[in-house]
């Protein structure tokens, strides 16, 4: 098993972002220093992990000499590659249009920037965020700092991928079936996916019909992600929801946690339901009152969530000529587009009810949260799969199958447009990260992070530098 990670004797050092933003402050490492150090980390570990998109290397430069402010003023980061970042294209994992540099940032890029990161540049995904495993037909596979044989997981692969490696301490990522929380729970890292309009979003994804996107960010620590959520709402209020506000510990309420191992027609291995249980167990062990339950998921959600998954496929492929010219050629687009967008065509009729349903899905959710303040499942259903198994130029049928096999816990969140964070409390056999995920009602971030802060405080996790 071949690891890869960036860490060295430099001004980034093993910090997480508030410890660099803290060092920063107090002058002992600069911001030219931090940045510089961030670029050099990231060529080191690039061409093993295939994560990068585009890089803006000089302009990160530029952009350290006259830093904004910001609580994270001059913290490297990456923009993932499906949000404008000014000057660079966007291209969506896919090599279906010709590159056109943006004019402008995004809304999400443009808030995140405005917390004081500096992009490094983009990471990359899988095409349109669709499938579980970034791997470009042409550039290849986004490959895990943990393991170079296998998947770094989801579309935030890339993101995940630096950040596990310590080019850079968080990064951008979004999650429209688990595409923060997977990554994460691959690489070993934090991911919270917000509560649906937390934060910012570009255009595309503010008009899907039901939001299943939520944008935040990948780290290697849960006070980084309670510090980006601080910031973030600095910067971007939504005022139909209560603040998260300043997160910073533990609290001393005890929760009631449902414990489930069973999605919908997929039930954990065994290994990782042992591990998901020793996570109940620990909870327990803290006080906090611990229930196993059969997955509250109704029969027809793996349906519905696949046929709406494939209307959104079957929209880039009618609208693509409109929205990037005559440089569109949908015949370059990856087995997995067109494979969902055929089950959409065949499936059509199934498509007014399943939004409907999907839409209903946040009142199932509330009404269970009435009973239960935390649910605890493992994020994902299985160990890690090597590289090539989630390939999207094989037969779509067994590459669908294999991924609903794998990612059977995630996309409810996405439905109810709930809060979950995924933790790297648990290590697989194999040495790998296996994350486990806990998932609260909407609005409730700020509970998922105190009880992230008391598992993190209970049983520490290792960076890759030291595992």
């Amino acid at each position: 098993m071949v690891r890869v990670h960036a860490y060295a004797d430099d001004a980034l050092g093993d910090h997480d972002a508030v410890g660099l933003a803290e060092a920063i402050a107090r002058r002992r490492v600069s911001i030219a220093e931090v940045v510089e150090a961030g670029i050099a980390r990231t060529r080191r570990v690039a061409p093993q992990l295939n994560a990068l998109a585009a890089e803006r290397f000089d302009r990160a430069r530029g952009e350290a000499v006259d830093p904004r402010g910001g609580f994270f003023a001059g913290i490297p980061t990456f923009v993932k590659d499906n949000s404008d970042l000014t000057g660079l294209p966007t291209m969506q994992g896919t090599d279906a249009f010709a590159p056109v540099p943006a004019k402008r940032d995004g809304d999400f890029a443009r808030m995140f920037l405005a917390t004081g990161v500096i992009a490094l540049g983009k990471t990359q995904l899988s095409e349109y965020g669709f499938n579980a495993a970034a791997e470009h037909p042409r550039l290849g596979p986004v490959r895990s700092p943990w393991s170079t044989d296998h998947t770094a997981g989801a579309s935030s692969s890339g993101s995940a991928a630096l950040v596990a490696a310590g080019a850079v301490p968080l990064a951008h990522a979004n999650d429209g079936g688990g595409s923060i929380r997977i990554p994460a729970a691959v690489n070993g890292l934090v991911g919270l996916k917000p509560t649906r309009g937390r934060l910012p979003q570009d255009r595309m994804l503010r008009q899907m019909p039901v939001r299943l996107v939520a944008d935040g960010v990948v780290t290697r620590s849960v006070r980084d992600s309670a510090a980006f959520l601080r910031e973030a709402e600095k910067v971007y209020r939504e005022l139909r929801l209560a603040p998260v506000g300043d997160v910073t510990r533990a609290s001393r309420a005890r929760r009631t946690v449902a414990v489930v191992t069973a999605g919908i027609d997929v039930r954990a291995t065994p290994e990782v339901e042992a591990l998901t249980m020793q996570t109940a167990a620990l909870l327990e062990s803290l006080g906090h009152r611990v229930e196993l339950i059969d997955h509250p998921l109704p029969r027809r959600f793996k349906d519905d969530f696949l046929v709406y998954w494939g209307m959104l496929a079957s929209a880039i492929v009618a609208s693509g000529r409109l929205e990037h010219g005559r440089s569109w050629d949908a015949s370059r687009l990856d087995g997995m587009t067109h494979g969902l967008d055929r089950y959409c065509r065949r499936n059509l009729h199934h498509l007014p009810g399943a939004i409907a349903r999907l839409r209903r899905c946040g009142r199932l959710a509330a009404e269970l949260h009435s009973t239960y303040d935390v649910f605890l499942t493992p994020t994902l259903a299985c160990e890690t799969p090597r590289v090539g198994w989630l390939d999207p130029m094989q037969d779509y049928e067994a590459v669908m199958d294999r991924l609903l096999q794998w990612v059977a816990f995630t996309p409810w969140q996405n439905a109810t447009g709930a809060p979950a964070i995924s933790l790297p409390v648990a290590t697989t056999a194999a040495g790998l990260p296996q994350g486990m995920m806990l998932a609260a009602d909407v609005g409730h971030e700020s509970l998922l992070l105190e009880l992230a802060f008391e598992l993190e405080e209970a049983r520490p996790w290792p960076l890759l530098r030291d595992a």
